[in-house]
C-alpha cells in the first residue's frame, strides 16, 4: 500500500548529514549467535501510535518464526513518535549492542536517528516513505513514487501508451509525484508530452481541467497521469475530465496511488478502465491471513514493512557473511522476499517493489500485469 507521505514521513531533512559513511559499511556480526536487532516503534505517543506500534512488534515476531535457524534478539525500543526520542533510543540501542536498527517509522524521526548513530557504523532500515531522508546509512522500506511511476511507465510504454501528461497537485506530495513520474519517463524511453499543475481545492480542479483538455489537444498525449489520491482530486478529476472530451478509450488513465482504497472508489464511473499499480496481491493475502490467525486481527497497512525489515535481515544473516548488516549486503540486487512480494534496497537508500498493474473493470479490481517473483538485474 502506498501509505499518503503526510501520514508517515514529511519532514525537512539534510540527507548530506548522512552521506559521509557510504553504503559499503556496516558492523561485523557473529552469525553462529542470536543477532542484536533494534526495532524503533512510536509506542508511548498517541494510542493510535501504541497500535501501530504493537501491529509492527507483531509483524516482526511473525517474520522470526520463518527465518530457517537465523536467531534475532529483538530488542524494541518506544519512539512516541518523537525526532527526539527516537535519537535517543536509537543511541541507547547500538551502546545496547545493536547491530542494525528497524525504523522508526516518521520521516523525522528517521532522519534523526540516523544522524545519531552514523559515526556508529550501524545502519538504519526506516518505515517512512520519505525519499528525501534515505542516503548515508538510512535506508527506507516504505513503498515510493518512483517504484510506482517507474512500474505504470513500463507497462504503458510497452502497450504504446507513451506519451505522458502528468497531472499534478501543487502540494508537497504533488511535486515529488510529479518528479517520480519524470524519473520513469526518462527511463523508460517514453515522452512527457505535458504537465498541468493546480491548487489542492475544489476550485483548483475545476479550472485545471480545460487547461488537461488543451494540453492532450496540442501534445498528442495518450496517457494522463495523475497523482491525485482517492481522499483528494482524484474523484473529481476522473468526473469531469471525460465530461470535458478527454476519452478514457484514446486517453489512458493512470493513478499513481492506489485506486481501491477506500474500496467505494472503484464504484466512480470515471475511474472504470483506469491503471494503478498495487503490491503483490498473493503474498499480501498470505502476509494478512498468517498475521490474522497469529494476532486475531487485521494487520496495519504498514506493519508489513517491519516484517520485511526481519525478512532481509534473517536472508543476508543465513549466509554466514560477518558483514551481512553491510550497506554493500544489503542493497545486493536480487532483493528479499517481503510481506507483500520482492523488493530491494538501493545504493541511494530508496528502494524498488515488485508490484502489479490493475484495472477497475465493472467496479472490481482486475490485474492486467502480475507482479514479478524476482528482479532480474543489479539495483541501482
Amino acid at each position: 500500500m502506498l501509505v499518503p507521505l503526510a501520514a508517515m514521513a514529511l519532514a525537512a531533512c539534510d540527507p548530506a548529514a548522512l552521506g559521509g559513511l557510504g553504503g559499503s559499511t556496516g558492523p561485523r556480526i557473529n552469525t553462529s549467535e542470536p543477532v542484536p536487532v533494534a526495532l524503533l516503534v512510536p509506542r508511548g505517543g498517541s494510542a493510535s501510535d501504541d497500535l501501530l506500534a504493537q501491529n509492527l512488534e507483531n509483524a516482526a515476531r511473525l517474520a522470526m518464526r520463518d527465518l530457517n535457524g537465523v536467531e534475532i534478539d529483538l530488542r524494541v525500543y518506544g519512539t512516541a513518535g518523537n525526532a527526539q526520542t527516537a535519537a535517543t533510543q536509537a543511541a541507547q540501542a547500538v551502546n545496547d549492542g545493536a547491530r542494525i536498527i528497524l525504523g522508526p517509522l516518521y520521516g523525522e524521526a528517521a532522519n534523526a536517528a540516523g544522524v545519531a548513530v552514523a559515526a556508529k557504523n550501524v545502519n538504519v532500515l526506516a518505515f517512512s516513505n520519505n525519499p528525501t531522508i534515505a542516503g548515508g546509512n538510512v535506508f527506507i522500506l516504505g513503498p515510493t513514487f518512483d517504484s510506482s511511476a517507474n512500474r505504470l511507465v513500463q507497462y504503458g510504454t510497452q502497450q504504446g501508451r507513451d506519451r505522458v501528461v502528468i497531472v499534478h497537485a501543487q502540494d508537497v506530495a504533488g511535486q515529488l509525484g510529479r518528479n517520480a513520474i519524470q524519473r520513469a519517463i526518462t527511463r523508460n524511453g517514453a515522452t512527457l508530452a505535458g504537465t498541468v499543475d493546480y491548487p489542492l481545492s475544489q476550485q483548483g480542479v475545476v479550472n485545471a481541467v480545460p487547461r488537461i483538455r488543451s494540453t492532450i489537444s496540442q501534445s498528442g498525449g495518450n496517457a494522463l497521469f495523475m497523482t491525485a489520491t482517492t481522499a483528494g482530486g482524484l474523484p473529481l478529476l476522473t468526473q469531469l475530465l471525460p465530461e470535458a472530451g478527454v476519452n478514457p478509450t484514446s486517453t489512458q488513465y493512470i493513478g499513481l496511488t492506489r485506486w481501491d482504497i477506500p474500496p467505494q472508489t472503484l464504484d466512480l464511473p470515471g475511474v472504470q478502465g483506469g491503471w494503478f499499480a498495487l503490491p503483490d496481491p498473493g503474498r499480501t493475502n498470505a502476509f494478512r491471513a498468517q498475521y490474522q490467525a497469529a494476532y486475531g486481527g487485521a494487520p496495519h497497512p504498514v506493519a508489513g514493512l517491519a516484517f520485511d525489515g526481519i525478512a532481509a535481515v534473517g536472508a543476508l544473516v543465513s549466509r554466514g557473511n560477518p558483514n551481512a548488516l553491510s550497506g554493500t549486503a544489503l542493497t545486493q540486487g536480487a532483493g528479499f522476499q517481503g510481506a507483500s512480494g520482492v523488493f530491494r534496497l538501493l545504493n541511494d537508500g530508496t528502494n524498488e517493489r515488485g508490484l502489479a498493474v490493475a484495472t477497475v473493470r465493472d467496479k472490481q479490481v482486475v490485474v492486467i500485469s502480475p507482479a514479478p517473483r524476482g528482479f532480474g538485474g543489479a539495483g541501482s
